[in-house]
């Protein structure tokens, strides 16, 4: 598991532990009632407690930026019409070459119970580091895309989403069917592939990422806990992009992501979710002449 993985997973379980305690604690104490006011109003979003202990653990100390659109899009509804379906992307406009690119995007949502939702890695092969998927959002909350420079600066834009029950909320899908056809990756290119230019590609997932948070109507128990852990995707045996996820990612994961062909090669995936089972699919590519 990767150094950054690690850190999700913690605090995934034990950050998300100690926070829930604070909160419990300051609440008794009555000092968190405006602070929660704030944060379900969408007034502030540096007065969740819950984002200040995600920053430190992700971030320590040093310096976050906020920035316009001029250098870091995140693309949120205002209120979602499905909560356990909420569309997220996250585009860099900053220059992405060999010396100077954004090398990592955090998606950070404040109230879920997972709070770091994805981190999602690029390369100068990447061509740009922009990417677009769907998520679940259990309560109102900050939604926050943070971008890291390969020179270490960190640049962040926020959104307030109204949205609950998401992370509870029943599959789509039957649970029988959603075994079936566990592990099955399609992927595609849009539009027309162009030597050295940045592509779009689309990497779709069929898995029920089950949250461990919804309960079976007949049986009365939860559903076990698996969903989606890592992503590698790599392009004539170069990485392209890498993703650290947790079950905050909706079912059925869909990525939307960019790379640049240098010549005819192999885009590939390989997939492991949180049971350890391991997935990989390929997709030749054939660039044409600008």
């Amino acid at each position: 598991m990767t150094r950054h993985a690690t850190r999700l997973s913690r605090m995934t379980r034990r950050e998300a532990s100690a926070t829930g305690g604070a909160l419990i604690a300051s609440l008794a104490l009555g000092g968190l009632r405006d602070a929660r006011a704030a944060i379900m109003s969408g007034d502030d979003p540096q007065a969740s407690e819950i984002w200040q202990k995600v920053r430190a653990s992700l971030f320590d100390s040093r310096p976050i930026q906020e920035v316009g659109d001029e250098a870091l899009v995140l693309d949120t509804p205002v209120r979602a019409e499905d909560a356990a379906v909420v569309p997220v992307a996250m585009r860099a406009k900053l220059p992405h070459t060999a010396s100077s690119y954004v090398e990592k995007l955090y998606l950070v949502i404040d109230n879920n119970p997972s709070p770091i939702s994805a981190i999602f890695s690029f390369t100068p092969n990447s061509g740009r580091a922009d990417v677009e998927t769907r998520v679940r959002i259990d309560e109102y909350t900050f939604v926050r895309a943070i971008a890291e420079t390969n020179d270490g600066r960190l640049l962040m834009r926020t959104r307030f989403v109204k949205a609950s029950g998401g992370c509870s909320a029943p599959p789509g899908k039957d649970p029988q069917a959603a075994l079936a056809s566990l592990g099955k990756i399609k992927m595609r290119v849009d539009g027309q592939v162009v030597l050295h230019q940045p592509t779009l590609a689309q990497l779709m997932i069929s898995h029920p990422n089950d949250s461990g948070m919804v309960m079976d109507q007949l049986t009365r128990t939860y559903t076990p806990r698996r969903f989606v852990r890592t992503v590698k995707v790599s392009y004539a045996g170069q990485p392209v992009l890498s993703a650290d996820l947790d079950f905050s990612i909706s079912e059925n994961p869909n990525l939307r992501f960019y790379f640049i062909p240098n010549a005819p090669g192999r885009l590939t995936a390989e997939v492991v979710d949180s049971h350890q089972a391991t997935w990989k699919s390929s997709l030749d590519v054939t660039p044409s002449a600008a």
